[in-house]
């Protein structure tokens, strides 16, 4: 891209993720008034020791073991590794993150994913059930890989939710087949606000085995907290960590940043407000008689356009493709995030 391609770029406004700022401002401030502090390394510093001590309140889990880490793929694929033994596999909807859209992280880790069809990014308990019954009755099942894990994320790539009930319905699934229940939350902060669910941060560490707390998609410069429920996390986690090159020498950076965002309920108010900007934009597009390709009561918007109005939006708005529908209709993913503005929103009014 020419810099004069780029400048222009830059002016337009963005839906396109919500990594696409930089971080909130009050843990940039947290990060520049602790920088000259000499810390401990590798998450052993009291950033790190505070933050999980807050996030383990939040969670109303005061025996979890919280871990941070920089990204989602390192996340999932070391969760995964680690957690399976050498012939299980994970449990994933098609659309899932760790079969769709991480570069086979997890079965470069040499862990098989084993996918599932899905109902807007939803698994099925019964599906599911279906599945292991016929798998445990096949006579050739040591030649095959045993399911140990199911793979979920909240909200799915379609901004979907699962609620209360389907939650617990998986999770006694799960113990039943003695599988670990993992929950990606890279946009759980977005869920967790979500006018529409009646889930909350201590439902999912009652109910999961392992989940994660996404920073990188919620106002963080990047980080994640992984948050093992029921004493097990994997042994010797920091050795595992440091052996597939993903921890972290000042440990800190993540520490101040999810320290920040568990202090006076700075994580929910990221989430509050992208909601909020999220429900203002679906209404926009609604008022001008735009058809949406799934109901998503989260911080991601999924509307049809034509491939016209698409190129015209385009000059001006930045949005990702999601799927073609046919050769003139598209679905387009809008997001908004923590720094999404009215004026933002206000400014796609005029253009559309």
């Amino acid at each position: 891209m020419t810099s004069f391609l780029k400048k222009e770029r830059d002016k337009m406004i963005s839906f396109e993720s919500d990594y696409i700022t930089g971080a909130h401002p009050k843990l940039l401030q947290r990060l520049l008034e602790t920088n000259e502090e000499a810390l401990t390394g590798y998450g052993f510093d009291t950033y790190c020791v505070s933050a999980a001590e807050k996030i383990k309140a939040a969670c109303e889990c005061p025996d979890a073991d919280v871990f941070f880490l920089t990204g989602g793929t390192q996340t999932n694929a070391i969760v995964v590794t680690t957690m399976l033994e050498e012939y299980q596999g994970v449990i994933s909807a098609t659309t899932g993150h760790i079969h769709a859209h991480e570069a086979a992280a997890v079965e470069y880790g040499s862990r098989k994913i084993l996918p599932m069809p899905h109902n807007q990014g939803k698994l099925n308990p019964a599906s599911i059930r279906t599945y292991l019954e016929g798998l445990y009755a096949d006579e050739a099942i040591e030649h095959m890989v045993y399911p140990g894990m199911v793979y979920i994320s909240h909200p799915t790539e379609y901004g979907t939710l699962y609620t209360k009930q389907e939650l617990t319905e998986l999770s006694a699934l799960c113990r039943e087949y003695k599988m670990h229940l993992f929950l990606d939350g890279a946009r759980l902060a977005y869920g967790l606000m979500s006018q529409q669910t009646d889930v909350t941060l201590a439902d999912i560490a009652r109910l999961c085995d392992v989940f994660y707390i996404g920073g990188t998609k919620a106002g963080a410069l990047c980080g994640e907290a992984v948050v093992f429920t029921h004493g097990n996390a994997p042994a010797h986690f920091v050795n595992r960590i440091k052996k597939r090159g993903a921890l972290l020498a000042k440990g800190r950076l993540l520490g101040v940043q999810f320290d920040t965002l568990f202090t006076d309920g700075l994580y929910f108010d990221i989430g509050r407000h992208a909601i909020d900007m999220a429900e203002k934009l679906e209404a926009v597009f609604a008022e001008k008689g735009y058809a949406f390709h799934i109901p998503s009561p989260t911080n991601q918007k999924f509307v049809i356009l034509t491939k016209e109005a698409l190129e015209r939006l385009r000059q001006h708005v930045a949005v990702t493709v999601w799927e073609w529908l046919d050769e003139n209709r598209v679905v387009v993913r809008l997001a908004t995030t923590w720094s999404t503005r009215e004026e933002d929103i206000e400014t796609l009014k005029a253009l559309l």
